[in-house]
């Protein structure tokens, strides 16, 4: 996997002190990232990610949302009760799209006071309070979001540690995708291989 760096959120012209949540927030990463560098599929992925995402901000919940032409897939979750994991919904109308057309995070403090939420999607669930980072940042493929159940305001800490997973998990993706390839060229050459010894056992 290639590397990423890392650098803690700091005031403009002020030195960066991290936190000491952020400090164990970043070896919790550290450890996500290691384990996403083992993962050979996308269900590998997804299943790190929907962990870690949850996990590395304290979140009441967590989401993994993949691009799938117009629409937003909401792949996994991790919450405190369901959200809505297998559902699609059009870019234009969820936060999740909004975050991949326009290639920046979202921090929304109060998703009733917010016009990029759709209102009647949420009201269901216990979110209240929600910030959402792209997967790649250029030309996002995915998203990943974390929910709290009261009002409250991510802290740039907090989102600075998402997008930190969001950025590991574009380049896993993209050499997981590389590994199904290669694995299936190795079929292929594998398959013809025992064609031609076949055919040299028959003659």
């Amino acid at each position: 996997m290639d590397a990423i760096l890392f650098s803690p959120p700091s005031a403009p012209g002020s030195p960066a002190e991290p936190s000491s949540w952020y400090i164990s927030a970043m070896e919790r990463l550290v450890a996500a990232v290691q384990d996403l560098s083992h993962a050979r599929d996308l269900d590998a992925v997804t299943a790190i990610v929907r962990d870690a995402a949850r996990n590395l901000t304290g979140a009441d919940g967590a989401t993994f949302v993949l691009r799938d032409g117009d629409m937003c897939y909401y792949a996994e979750e991790n919450a405190i009760a369901p959200l809505w994991k297998g559902r699609r919904f059009p870019m234009s109308t969820c936060v999740s799209g909004w975050v991949m057309i326009n290639a920046q995070s979202a921090v929304i403090e109060d998703i009733y006071a917010d016009p990029r939420v759709p209102v009647e999607a949420y009201r269901p669930t216990f979110v209240k309070s929600m910030a959402m980072v792209p997967i790649r940042r250029t030309s996002p493929i995915g998203a990943i979001g974390n929910y709290w159940s009261s009002r409250r305001a991510t802290t740039a800490e907090e989102l600075a540690i998402l997008q930190a997973l969001a950025d590991t998990t574009s380049v896993t993706l993209e050499n997981a995708e590389h590994y199904t390839r290669l694995q299936g060229v190795v079929h292929r050459l594998q398959e013809q291989q025992r064609r031609i010894s076949e055919q040299q056992t028959s003659d």
